[in-house]
């Protein structure tokens, strides 16, 4: 019942799979290779299983950008349909340490290639004849979305979505085993923190000192993980 990401090697091979229209073609135009994930209309007879599409109509695409991942898929010659490397509604891993923390003994292998620079999820965005709408928040800055399309990006309806048109719509999901509370500006007694920005310095795990966003969402995964250990710790 929740759709996959197909990963391709190029936006020629996107073509064969969906139904570009201008919108979707200026979209891949301008982040793909990226991350960026378009759900648009499948073509008939594209020979993509039910299973990735979870039976809809539409199929999620993306053209990664890491150098590793376009050589495995142009090496295989077809499309990888993927989630991210851990168990369900679990943390995204973000090192292949991580993906060793979630299925190791259960997999066959790890590719190593360091650590994922952008760190957090691709934005998704659902694109057909009635225009754009975001799905997801991810990698890309809204912002640079409606400049490419030259206009306001529609938002999609909170999690939960059912049934979800796109990964991360499940009313839980990217989660610790610790409950988590957001938007603290300090931390309750009994509580550890994880804080962001100069505000912040006295946190236990602070995401950027400086309040870089892009540093913040490079170690987001990682940090979750490391605050959720440090909480199981100290009980």
């Amino acid at each position: 019942f929740n759709p996959l990401i197909l990963h391709l090697a190029d936006l020629d091979a996107a073509r064969a799979i969906a139904e570009f229209g201008p919108a979707a073609e200026a979209l891949a135009g301008a982040f793909w290779p990226g991350p960026l994930s378009l759900v648009l209309p499948l073509k008939a007879g594209a020979g993509v299983s039910e299973l990735a599409t979870a039976g809809l109509a539409t199929v999620a695409l993306r053209v990664p950008a890491h150098p590793v991942a376009r050589a495995l898929l142009r090496a295989f010659g077809g499309p990888v349909a993927a989630p991210s490397a851990n168990p369900s509604g679990k943390v995204s891993p973000t090192t292949a340490a991580h993906v060793l923390d979630g299925l190791g003994g259960r997999i066959a292998a790890v590719i190593d290639a360091g650590p994922c620079p952008v760190g957090v999820e691709s934005t998704i965005l659902r694109v057909d004849a009635a225009g754009a709408v975001l799905l997801r928040p991810g990698g890309l800055p809204v912002e640079a979305l409606e400049a490419a399309l030259g206009g306001p990006l529609a938002r999609g309806g909170a999690a939960p979505v059912s049934p979800p048109e796109a990964p991360g719509q499940l009313a839980s999901h990217y989660a610790p085993e610790a409950a988590l509370r957001l938007d603290a500006a300090a931390p309750e007694p009994g509580e550890v923190w994880l804080g962001f920005g100069p505000g912040a310095r006295e946190a236990d795990i602070n995401l950027s000192p400086a309040g870089d966003l892009v540093e913040a969402a490079a170690r987001l995964f990682a940090a979750l993980r490391d605050i959720d250990a440090l909480a199981a710790a100290r009980g």
